[in-house]
């Protein structure tokens, strides 16, 4: 059997299983296990199960609940509110100013947050009952929360960002590094987008006439210093070199806790809750991870990447142009996969082919990240537009996915912009990792 017969068949019964319901990480192992019997060897069984046993015990997994936790717990308190409010009244005069705030909030709290819909709730709660009072349009109103929130997985700590290095063999300090430039870029090209639209059509985004006075500005931007210290505490620890990614991240869920002590929103209830969160959100991810080393196991060993990097290779076309394929492929395939499913199964047979091509995998990890933003907010499972639904009262999907849809244009300019100018991911990795 051809290695592209053996993947059409491991699709197509992936496929089925999904439509059964069956959960991502448990259809992944289940048809890696058959596959691996069938089409490899019964023996090799025995891999999958210390391939198992390693990565559960993996070192570097102890970061995953860590930054969860941190990120519960900053969701817990008032922090999501303290945000928004100041992003919004220092940007006040700009023509959608709640929209652009919204964005910015939404950046600021990703920087402590991995979770893309934690981070489009949190903000969210917050600023979607105010810009519907202010008179904004609702699907612009949502949409640039959807948009926003999706900057939680590409600002580090990032939970998609750790799936892709643990995949790849890839350093998780040097990805999550690597995002900050992106992640501003992204946060400006989605604040542009709201800006062109409040100015195109001024009715979606009426304009504030109240003009905040100076104290007010500086009371509101003193209530997010706590969060931006933890912050610039989590990623320094990473850049200096003090600390590793999973030490960062149990330096932020200590900085968590001490934040929500210090300004009286820490109880046993919050603590509980963010807890029984953290388990949930950690075992679904470790059962993710095990059915993608599984079914990575046996498409390497049904030679499926090789097979893959060679049929691109020989495309008669410049790497730029093969990149655009890729890109393609995980813009279709994240309208009807999760994002972590598209990491775990079909990272692991482009990444050859794109190494091959002459590009660095810390720079295919922010691509990737991109894409599984892109993912987020895309009918029909865009996983942002679910929670959004769950959270806002009278909002239908349709109006939620027409305001989203605008703004997967600038995530798209800003592929293209890091595929003509990859510099813009590796400078921060270069310059204070010493990485070639």
């Amino acid at each position: 059997m051809s290695a592209f017969a053996g993947f059409g068949i491991f699709l197509v019964v992936l496929l089925g299983l999904f439509v059964l319901r069956t959960p991502v990480g448990v259809a992944l192992g289940m048809v890696a296990v058959a596959g691996v019997a069938a089409f490899v060897s019964p023996g090799a069984l025995s891999q999958l199960a210390s391939l198992s046993f390693s990565i559960s015990s993996s070192f570097i997994i102890v970061v995953v609940p860590l930054f969860i936790f941190m990120g519960e717990i900053l969701a817990a308190t008032r922090i999501g509110g303290d945000l928004f409010r100041a992003t919004e009244l220092w940007m006040r005069r700009i023509p959608g100013a709640l929209a652009v705030g919204t964005i910015w909030a939404c950046a600021i709290f990703g920087s402590v947050c991995g979770s893309s819909p934690v981070t489009a709730t949190t903000i969210g709660s917050m600023a979607i009952p105010q810009m519907l009072k202010r008179g904004y349009d609702k699907s612009l109103a949502l949409g640039a929360t959807a948009a926003g929130g999706t900057l939680g997985i590409l600002i580090p700590p990032s939970i998609p960002m750790i799936v892709y290095g643990v995949i790849t063999d890839t350093s998780i300090g040097h990805l999550f590094i690597a995002g900050i430039f992106p992640g501003i870029l992204l946060a400006t090209l989605l604040s542009a987008t709201a800006v062109f639209t409040a100015v195109r059509r001024p009715e979606m985004a009426p304009p504030i006439t109240e003009r905040p006075t100076w104290p007010q500005r500086w009371k509101a931007l003193g209530a997010i210093i706590p969060v931006l210290c933890l912050s610039f505490m989590v990623i320094g620890a990473i850049y200096t070199g003090l600390a590793t990614p999973t030490e960062a991240g149990a330096i932020g869920a200590a900085g968590a806790l001490l934040i929500a002590w210090v300004t009286s929103q820490l109880s046993r209830a919050i603590i509980m809750r963010s807890l029984d969160r953290t388990i949930r959100t950690t075992a679904m991810f470790l059962l993710l991870l095990t059915g993608g080393f599984f079914s990575s196991f046996m498409l390497s060993r049904l030679g499926i990447p090789q097979a893959t990097s060679d049929a691109l290779l020989s495309l008669p076309v410049p790497p730029w142009a093969i990149m655009v394929i890729i890109n393609l492929v995980l813009l279709v395939l994240g309208m009807f996969m999760d994002p972590g499913s598209i990491i775990v199964i079909v990272i692991p047979i482009f990444l050859k082919a794109v190494q091959n091509l002459g590009y660095d995998p810390v720079w295919f990890g922010i691509i990737v990240t991109i894409q599984s933003e892109i993912a987020a907010i895309t009918p029909p499972v865009g996983f942002n537009l679910f929670v959004l639904k769950s959270v806002t009262p009278g909002a239908n999907m349709r109006i939620i996915a027409r305001g989203s849809i605008i703004f997967v244009v600038p995530m798209l300019v800003c592929i293209a912009i890091l595929t003509a100018f990859p510099d813009i991911v590796m400078f921060l990795p270069r310059l204070l990792l010493g990485i070639k």
